[in-house]
């Protein structure tokens, strides 16, 4: 019985909806930074393609356009979000909280999260993940304990390091960039200092490293820039010794004014992200409300043009704008599954 009443005021939930979607002609789409600039570049090619109204596509960060993409359903609700990160459990039972449970997931390809310099920074830089940590990270080890990060200079992390003030522009909590920088910078920059691993190891704690090595410092050498990458290129062209991080398409669309910080000897490139061998690759999906489609109008055929080999395949417009392509294999399988909506998201864990 109960079941059958959740049925039906689903149903009534999204044909209320729809009616009122129908009203809307212009296709919403909210999220992440990093993802912005392909999403954007398909809103242009499909409004040129078609001549229809172009998307309005929102950088709202990763965390933002969850939120916003979980809402519900109808008119006044977005039909897309962008992430660079998959959908955590929360932000899903968000969404069926709210209505949304028909979601296709796309993991439109890999990028790397970039560290970059001013080209008039005359430092050939090359930090490994735990001299990133060290300069970063809210708490340090010393003398077998983690204290309050005392170090404001590159060269007092290590000397062969410029002795230059440690300045580092970077996302806030809210962005998908920030959460897979702590993960695969963070993390595995703490991991791989010996004290810190006896630390951890003499606390007998298993989760000792996401609870302790996971905080960003806040006392300035950090500076939260939001969540405009754009606003953080802008920055690291006016002061030549300060560090950014952001996507790695963002690098490649500024390299006559950026340069790259190797990370563990290794350059951020397509093929090193691509290969794996750069330490910070991740990938990136958007998300589309199935119950939108066919109603907001153009959002299937808008869904088509992301998905098509023009945007996706090696050579595509996509990868001319940094983003670096799955293989032939994977590529097929998301193309038939986000086109036709046929596989219907489940977050569990």
């Amino acid at each position: 019985m109960n079941t059958t009443k959740f049925t039906v005021s689903a149903i009534a939930l999204i044909a209320v909806s729809a009616t009122a979607a129908a009203a809307r002609d212009q296709i919403r789409i909210v999220g992440s930074s990093t993802v912005f600039p392909y999403t954007q570049a398909v809103a242009e090619e499909f409004a040129n393609q078609t001549g229809a109204p172009a998307p309005i596509v929102e950088s709202t960060g990763t965390g933002g356009g969850m939120q916003i993409f979980c809402e519900g359903i109808g008119e006044d609700t977005a039909d897309l979000t962008g992430a660079s990160r998959a959908m955590k459990k929360s932000e899903y039972d968000l969404c069926v909280s709210n209505g949304v449970t028909d979601i296709s997931e796309a993991l439109i390809g890999y990028d790397g999260l970039s560290l970059a310099v001013s080209r008039e920074n005359e430092t050939d830089w090359n930090l490994t993940l735990a001299q990133v940590f060290m300069a970063l990270a809210a708490e340090v080890p010393q003398d077998g304990k983690m204290v309050a990060n005392p170090y404001t200079k590159w060269s007092e992390i290590d000397s062969s390091l410029p002795d230059t003030d440690i300045v580092v522009l970077g996302p806030p909590p809210t962005s998908g960039t920030r959460d897979a920088f702590v993960e695969l910078a963070m993390h595995a920059g703490c991991e791989s200092i010996e004290e810190i691993e006896a630390i951890a190891e003499a606390s007998g704690n298993d989760d000792w490293v996401k609870e302790n090595c996971s905080r960003m410092r806040t006392d300035g050498p950090f500076i939260e820039a939001g969540e405009n990458d754009n606003l953080i290129v802008q920055r690291l062209n006016s002061d030549p010794n300060a560090l950014g991080i952001f996507g790695y398409s963002f690098l490649f669309e500024n390299r006559d004014t950026l340069k790259d910080v190797k990370l563990n000897g290794v350059e951020s490139t397509m093929e090193t992200i691509a290969s794996g061998d750069y330490p910070l690759s991740r990938p990136l999906f958007f998300y589309v409300k199935n119950a939108h489609r066919g109603v907001i109008p153009n959002l299937q055929e808008f869904v088509e043009e992301y998905m098509s080999e023009n945007a996706l395949a090696p050579g595509g417009y996509l990868e001319e704008r940094g983003l670096v392509a799955l293989d032939d294999a994977e590529r097929a399988a998301l193309q038939e599954a986000v086109t036709t909506g046929s596989v219907k998201l489940e977050v569990t864990e």
